[in-house]
């Protein structure tokens, strides 16, 4: 996996948008006028407007699912302990679940009943791949 580039922050993830030419028109003059930095900046802050104005909407969905949010780190250790006293997590996290580099797969299938990342999963392919028998599927 490679690092972020020196411009690009560790806890952000880049996204493409399709916008039309008059919209990325106007956000050039809101830029340019000094309203807002960059056209990044723009629309970082207009989906945190959004992000916002349904936060009490979603609010028991994250209460009612258990949603983890923020940075959600698993570690070797962790998954041993579950493993040691024969349990099984059940991971949900809008954010980052972030998976240390040295677990290994087989431990992530004997250790995780399910998963269900709203945002960024960060693991090896091996538990990447391990973790897609985890997830929830839709319409059961």
């Amino acid at each position: 996996m490679a690092s972020p580039s020196p411009a690009r922050s560790a806890d952000t993830e880049k996204i493409t948008i399709n916008l039309g030419f008059v919209d990325l028109g106007r956000i050039d003059l809101l830029v340019r006028e000094g309203f807002y930095a960059s056209r990044s900046d723009l629309i970082r802050t207009a989906i945190r407007a959004q992000l916002d104005r349904h936060d009490t909407a979603v609010a028991p969905t994250i209460i009612r699912d258990d949603f983890i949010m923020g940075l959600r780190d698993v570690t070797l250790a962790e998954l041993q302990g579950l493993k040691a006293a024969n349990q099984m997590l059940d991971l949900r996290v809008i954010g980052l679940a972030r998976f240390a580099r040295d677990i290994p797969a087989d431990l992530v299938t004997q250790t995780i009943r399910t998963i269900e990342v709203l945002g960024t999963l960060q693991a090896d392919a091996g538990v990447k791949s391990a973790l897609d028998a985890c997830r929830p599927r839709k319409g059961l």
